[in-house]
């Protein structure tokens, strides 16, 4: 006889909603802290009680602390970004909107027309001796799944988005107060993000799951059959977020950079340039928005097909609740992992010094594997019994507890692997990416080599972390297996989420600070937040590119199985044809999302050259751009160019299935899979290390070895006051800029141009 789970029924239906409550209450907390940063001048009597010295207040009016304009700038420029971001993601939605609701009546009636649409009782399709709800009643409540994970995928990216807006700033304020300061409000602000979006996908789907259990009541492999639409809306919407943000972003700041920097020779974001919110705007509505809808995406996708395959399992032929619903179950520990994770940044320990970013966040990623990996057994322990079968095409495969414990973990672990080679080919403290910012010394066309051979090199570890992980998952519990797989990658989501969030709003603080005119040092501070936040962009990618190659297997599996197709014949004419075809699509849609940046960029560059040349004193500060057209400009590019590439997407398996059969579908899906994984992570790493060389580039040694000798002995207040007053001598006789670490003695432009352009190119939405 089978044993039982330990943990009951009832305790099951308490913890999975109690974990979302707390991951969402936690993203409130943060979010509550972050709002205590003011956004408005302090007066100079007001927290003072605690100042040691005149020489304090040397330091405040130093970092500018007490200046009442700057703080106004910010918040101005903050309002400014916001306004951009939330006009353009209205606008991307109503088009979205109208695309959900197509697309929930194709799905409707493809799926009614399955049975002719009847309310008849039918045979269950795995078991035959047993009766299912009719194809009526699954067509409706598909749909209801499907328009639920698409409406929880947009406000997801939407609630991001104004987390990232509303912080950007406050990170700027901050950043006079030390770096520890700033990456504290910028991790918080991400944390909101990634624990909002992490408790709400999961509680959704547990409610989802309990309401329509009413309907259907014994009859699990058809409820969750339905609740599949869940991952489809959600991945969905990803698609089109991503494509959408995507193209604003890289045109913003392709068309800004080519004019600003290179024509007009000034800094990145210098209020003067035309298309400066525009940029900051696209960060958000990019790598916030896009980003959070596509992890949300993978994550619902791999939680639905782990679901679907259990419910044919020993845990829906006997009626299991709790392991049936194991994969809620690892996502709302994960929760607690990550709740505890992101205590040792924000809380345990405090960044004092800029080389203490970048190990802050990888120490983000170690701990939460570590905790959550304790987490998995515990799960596995209590939620499983100890010996249960598993649907393998057709046929039941005997699995122990200990087996699905290590296909979570294996998925768990392959995720940090990819993350640390991810990390190390995109950050500018290791040698690939310094190899590319020294190649800028011959020009160009070698920095443009250097950069695709290093994302071509960087795909084979994470492909093999892949495929290892799909040998061992696979070899122990099937299909179901992979399914939970992913889901042991993207267990840790509140945490990726958070360090991937971080980058963009450090992004834009560092813009804020340079609208507003803040003093070198705090620029400084910001760029380094954001150097590590390119970094970890990347990584976040590389979690997002893994989970849904796991998830796309998961998923290819289940649609073998459900059109009864017992083997996929490479020989077969079809299948190849297939093959060779979806190989080919990641290039097709690659080139469309490319050509749509440049199409957008070239508008840009033209709008902001109109303004260069017909505004009487822009390049002398006098006079204001207009900003707004510059937004519009992308707003409306970017919804024109993002349809044609989701139509690519959602129109070719319904065009092959029909017209070629399932066979030839299942060629062009496995050739899409294996083609977009290798695109995936070599463009997006070669991006992000362009953009990395760049700063490499950019940034100084520092002002001088003695300047860090007297910034040591600034910390004690007996040495303070004479140490200041030979600083600011220091800093008044400085000759000019400072040295950068590469393109020594001067800066060049027309070398440091191209890597800016590659990077923001390349990294449009694959």
């Amino acid at each position: 006889m089978v044993a039982a789970a330990i943990l009951p029924e009832l305790a099951t239906q308490v913890v999975i909603p109690v974990a979302a409550a707390v991951g969402i209450a936690f993203s409130v907390l943060q979010w509550v802290i972050v709002s205590k940063v003011r956004l408005s001048p302090e007066r100079r009597g007001e927290g003072g009680a605690g100042k040691s010295g005149p020489s304090d207040y040397l330091i405040e009016e130093e970092e500018g602390l007490n200046d009442h304009s700057i703080v106004a700038k910010c918040a101005e420029i903050q309002n400014a970004i916001s306004e951009g971001a939330t006009s353009f993601l209205f606008t991307e939605y109503k088009y979205v909107g109208l695309f959900m609701s197509i697309f929930a009546v194709l799905i409707f009636l493809f799926l009614g027309s399955v049975e002719g649409f009847s309310t008849k009782s039918q045979p269950c399709h795995y078991s035959k001796d047993k009766t299912c709800k009719p194809a009526l009643a699954n067509a409706i409540f598909s749909t209801i799944a499907f328009v639920l994970g698409a409406v929880t995928s947009l406000v997801s990216g939407f609630l991001g988005m104004k987390i990232a807006t509303y912080a950007n700033a406050r990170t700027t304020l901050e950043a006079r107060k030390g770096v520890g300061k700033a990456f504290i409000t910028a991790f918080r602000a991400g944390a909101v993000m990634g624990f909002l979006l992490a408790a709400s996908g999961l509680l959704v789907l547990y409610i989802a799951i309990n309401l329509f259990g009413i309907y259907y009541g014994d009859d699990w492999e058809g409820l969750f059959e339905a609740i599949t639409g869940y991952g489809l809306g959600g991945s969905s919407m990803a698609l089109f977020g991503r494509v959408g943000g995507g193209i604003y972003t890289k045109a913003a700041d392709v068309g800004a950079d080519l004019v600003g920097k290179v024509e007009r020779n000034i800094p990145e974001d210098d209020p003067r340039n035309p298309a400066v919110i525009a940029d900051n705007v696209g960060d958000n509505v990019g790598d916030i928005a896009g980003m959070g809808s596509d992890l949300f995406g993978s994550y619902a996708e791999s939680s639905c097909a782990a679901l679907v395959v259990a419910s044919i399992s020993s845990f829906g032929i006997n009626h299991e609740f709790t392991p049936m619903v194991y994969p809620l179950l690892v996502s709302s520990v994960g929760i607690i992992a990550c709740l505890i994770t992101t205590l040792f940044a924000t809380d345990f320990f405090e960044i004092k010094a800029v080389s203490e970013i970048e190990p802050a966040l990888k120490k983000q990623l170690i701990i939460s594997t570590a905790v959550m990996t304790v987490g998995i057994a515990l799960v596995s322990w209590l939620g499983l019994p100890y010996t249960f079968t598993i649907f393998n095409f057709g046929a039941q495969k005997t699995v122990q507890s200990w087996q699905l414990f290590l296909c979570v973990a294996v998925g768990l672990w392959a995720g940090l692997i990819i993350g640390f080679v991810t990390e190390y080919y995109t950050s500018n403290a290791y040698s690939p990416v310094q190899d590319v910012a020294d190649s800028c010394r011959t020009g160009a066309a070698t920095n443009v080599i250097f950069g695709l051979a290093l994302g071509y090199k960087s795909v084979i570890i994470p492909i093999f972390a892949i495929a290892f992980s799909i040998f061992l998952s696979f070899s122990l519990a099937a299909m179901y297996g992979v399914a939970v797989a992913a889901l042991g990658m993207l267990s840790t989501i509140a945490t990726g989420l958070a360090i991937d969030a971080y980058g963009p709003i450090s992004d834009n603080a560092g813009g804020i600070a340079e609208m507003a005119g803040m003093s070198h040092r705090i620029r400084e501070r910001t760029d380094a937040l954001d150097a590590a936040g390119n970094t970890t962009a990347a990584i976040g990618k590389g979690f997002a590119i893994g989970s849904a190659a796991l998830v796309s297997l998961a998923l290819f599996g289940a649609f073998v199985s459900r059109a009864a197709i017992s083997t996929v014949d490479v020989l077969t004419p079809k299948v190849f044809i297939g093959l060779i075809v979806g190989a080919m699509l990641p290039y097709w849609f690659s080139a469309m999302t490319m050509k749509s940046v440049g199409s957008a960029a070239l508008k840009m560059v033209e709008e902001v050259r109109r303004q260069f040349n017909t505004i009487p004193g822009l390049m002398e500060g006098t006079t204001k751009p207009d900003y707004a057209t510059c937004v519009k400009i992308s707003t409306d590019a970017s919804i024109k160019e993002m349809i044609p590439p989701g139509a690519l997407v959602m129109l070719t398996p319904l065009i092959v299935g029909i017209f070629f059969g399932v066979e030839t579908l299942s060629g062009v899906l496995a050739g899409a899979l294996v083609s977009g994984v290798q695109i995936a992570i070599s463009a997006s790493n070669t991006g992000g290390a362009w953009d990395n060389a760049k700063k490499y580039i950019e940034v100084p040694i520092s002002t001088t070895t003695s300047s860090r000798f007297l910034f040591f002995w600034l910390q004690f207040p007996f040495t303070r006051p004479l140490f200041i007053a030979v600083l600011r001598l220091e800093l008044q006789t400085m000759p000019g800029p400072l040295v950068p670490k590469v393109l020594t003695p001067t800066r060049r432009p027309s070398l440091v141009t191209p890597l800016e352009i590659l990077s923001r190119t390349l990294q449009a939405p694959l």
